[in-house]
């Protein structure tokens, strides 16, 4: 049985193993097309120049988007009380700068964290969480999203989607430049038309696979906000019993999208679908762990 920081030891290895997994997924790729085409490294510099160039204004102002296609207000003080002392005493507890605090007027329970580093930090609440968990359990999900922003995830993310944008730019482009393609080249031998076949293949499913990796640091990065909220609050429970009671919640939050669905401590759409098919490929697809999994994680920490 794992410790509290064992846990969150076990946590970082595993997504930094993800990591560069992710990393060495994409050099392969632009390697074998790059083979393929025989283009140089000109065009890989273009690619990356666009990529950052796209990626740039969502680093800094994605969180208003964010914000803004929520619905989500300013909270107040003395109307949402509660909500900025919990956050108050986490972030002297944590040595942490306190967050922008924003309230989106919806029952469902749920919350996020967004913003690119602790200085730039914003935590949502839905109405629906401020009203139906205690202070204890309140805390255990706001350190969730505290551990969020000191662990930099969302940070993490953002450069994990810039590489998602590179495979899906770099395979678009490569199966467009094979119509300039020397076809002279193709009388290379069985080996270059075995490559040319394998690289149109991995155009089509570099995407997809890059994806489900996203997806799967996605769901690394929320057991690690688990451990870590733990080690804040040093009250498993606290958070254990708010995740029963958001996930036995069976209203889909209304302001939530598939662009924002990530960023909440459980996936806020609600279907009998997925509550009652969670075979192994299902689950690549889902944006979080099962909550069954995390709730034992919590429970086998001291």
């Amino acid at each position: 049985m794992l410790n509290v920081y064992e846990q969150v030891d076990s946590n970082k290895r595993k997504s930094f193993l993800i990591m560069v997994l992710f990393v060495l997924f994409v050099t392969g790729i632009i390697y074998l097309f790059n083979t393929v085409l025989d283009f140089g490294t000109g065009w890989l510099g273009i690619a990356l120049i666009f990529s950052g160039l796209s990626s740039l204004g969502s680093y800094y102002w994605g969180d208003k988007f964010i914000l803004a296609i929520s619905g989500a207000r300013p909270a107040d003080r003395k109307r949402d009380f509660t909500f900025y002392t919990v956050t108050e005493n986490l972030c002297l507890a944590a040595s942490l700068p306190m967050p922008k605090l924003y309230v989106i007027n919806d029952t469902a329970p749920n919350a996020f964290a967004t913003g690119r580093d602790p200085q730039h930090a914003t935590v949502c609440s839905t109405t629906g969480l401020l009203s139906k968990l205690n202070r204890t359990e309140l805390e255990g999900v706001i350190a969730h999203e505290l551990s969020h922003v000191r662990n930099y995830d969302t940070r993490l993310m953002a450069v994990v989607t810039i590489l998602i944008g590179m495979i899906a730019l770099i395979s678009d482009w490569f199966m467009r430049s094979l119509w300039w393609r020397d076809r002279d080249r193709d009388r290379g031998g069985n080996l270059q038309a075995i490559l040319l076949v394998v690289a149109i293949i991995a155009a089509i499913l570099a995407p997809i696979i890059g994806q489900l990796m996203q997806l799967a640091i996605s769901r690394r990065r929320e057991f690690f906000a688990d451990a870590s909220g733990v080690m804040l609050t040093r009250q498993p429970g606290g958070l254990i019993s708010a995740l029963k009671k958001i996930s036995g919640d069976t209203e889909p939050l209304e302001a939530a999208n598939r662009a924002t669905a990530s960023l909440y401590i459980i996936n806020p759409f609600k279907s009998s679908r997925g509550q009652q098919f969670v075979g192994w490929f299902s689950r690549l697809f889902d944006t979080h762990p099962p909550i069954s999994e995390r709730i034992k994680a919590l429970e086998g920490m001291e």
